[in-house]
């Protein structure tokens, strides 16, 4: 997920977003988007975008207007995985990390990621298995990330979970 649709703007089909990208401009790069509505997900061309003092907004075609741009709200915003090129050296995209296998320190399996949430500055991996686990995405947690082996190490304890 690169972001989300939090309200309508005026009256011509612009939306407010929240961005989950490093950068406040950082959807703007993407000429489309992948839009999950109520009814599924929805390629949407992007037409404008601008990041203003009050939030980042963007008017996406076939947004015409305010009630348009209301049935957004909500939305989930993504793009093509192939759209977002390679990682630098060090780096790693969320999406890539789904479904690799995860693992204490000791070789314990304690699931498989399922997906990925923002909570402000965090990132929290959905690790799923036996029961579900939350573990933040940070260097005191994750220990290694080996997308070869499919494998990421986690420094996690069973009273964590309590």
């Amino acid at each position: 997920m690169m972001g989300r649709v939090v309200a309508a703007i005026g009256l011509k089909g612009w939306v407010k977003l929240k961005s989950f990208t490093a950068d406040a401009d950082g959807l703007d790069q993407f000429a489309e988007w992948a839009v999950r509505t109520r009814e599924g997900w929805r390629f949407m061309a992007l037409e404008e975008f601008a990041v203003r003092p009050n939030g980042t907004a963007a008017k996406l075609a076939g947004c015409e207007d305010r009630d348009g741009a209301e049935r957004l709200k909500g939305a989930d915003i993504a793009v093509p995985r192939a759209a977002l090129g390679e990682t630098e050296e060090g780096s790693v995209f969320q999406v890539d990390l789904v479904g690799l296998e995860v693992v204490d320190e000791g070789g314990e399996r304690l699931g498989t990621v399922e997906s990925f949430f923002e909570t402000g500055e965090t990132s929290v991996m959905v690790v799923s298995g036996m029961k579900e686990r939350l573990i933040p995405f940070v260097a005191e947690f994750v220990r290694a990330v080996d997308r070869e082996s499919r494998r990421i190490t986690v420094d996690w304890k069973a009273d964590y979970d309590a």
